[in-house]
């Protein structure tokens, strides 16, 4: 049986906002700077901790390397993943994608989040 992906807005119960975060955002992994940018988004969503969408254009595309990892959020849609390799190492599906977000985070687009465990996120200096 399949279920129909009915795409969720955002709303009271679920609240999501994007916004400009404001300042320099630096992403480091195995001490080599992954991306850095003053043209992060910080998205805000329900009870999660907020994160770092980062410009593609603003990432060091050579250190990711695409993975077969999808995953499916109803407020936002498919998401892509990729993995960090610098210097020998690599971590998987430490960096995910919407390319083609919802109306709803539209802003999205052409941006990366990397999970915070996987990679240092920076705001500020």
């Amino acid at each position: 049986m399949t279920t129909a992906r009915e795409p969720r807005i955002p709303g009271p119960d679920h609240p999501i906002t994007v916004e400009p975060t404001g300042a320099r955002v630096r992403v480091l992994a195995f001490g080599q700077v992954i991306a850095e940018t003053s043209r992060a988004l910080t998205l805000r969503e329900a009870a999660y901790a907020p994160v770092q969408y980062i410009p593609l254009d603003d990432v060091d595309q050579a250190l990711l390397t695409p993975s077969s990892t999808q995953t499916y959020c109803p407020y936002k849609g498919e998401a892509s993943y990729y993995s960090i390799t610098a210097g020998g190492e690599s971590r998987a599906d430490a960096v995910w994608s919407y390319r083609a977000p919802y109306d709803a985070v539209a802003e999205i687009v052409d941006h990366v989040a990397f999970y915070s465990d996987r990679a240092e996120v920076v705001i500020g200096s």
